[in-house]
């Protein structure tokens, strides 16, 4: 039921991603990247960290369809972009 509503809600945000060019999301998840790795402090931790949040829900609405290896490379991205959101958050 809760799969479902987001599923749900989401849809709207999916029908805009698939109209935008292919590389767009790509070239959006690469900046926030360097823009990260680049600046310290809170501004580098909130592109982690919408980056993170990016990455969950697309693995939350992927998980039922990805086998298994899928998934642990998902995770394994997901837990990159938030252990990068916590460490570029932390001051020097």
């Amino acid at each position: 039921m809760v799969r479902s509503r987001i599923e749900h809600a989401s849809h709207p945000v999916l029908q805009l991603l698939a109209r935008l060019p292919r590389s767009a999301p790509a070239v959006a998840f690469v900046v926030l990247a360097v823009v990260g790795a680049l600046v310290r402090g809170w501004i580098g931790a909130v592109c982690y960290g919408l980056l993170t949040v990016f990455v969950a829900w697309l693995l939350y609405l992927a998980w039922p369809r990805l086998a298994r290896l899928e998934r642990m490379m998902r995770l394994a991205l997901l837990l990159l972009t938030a252990v990068l959101t916590v460490v570029t958050a932390l001051p020097r």
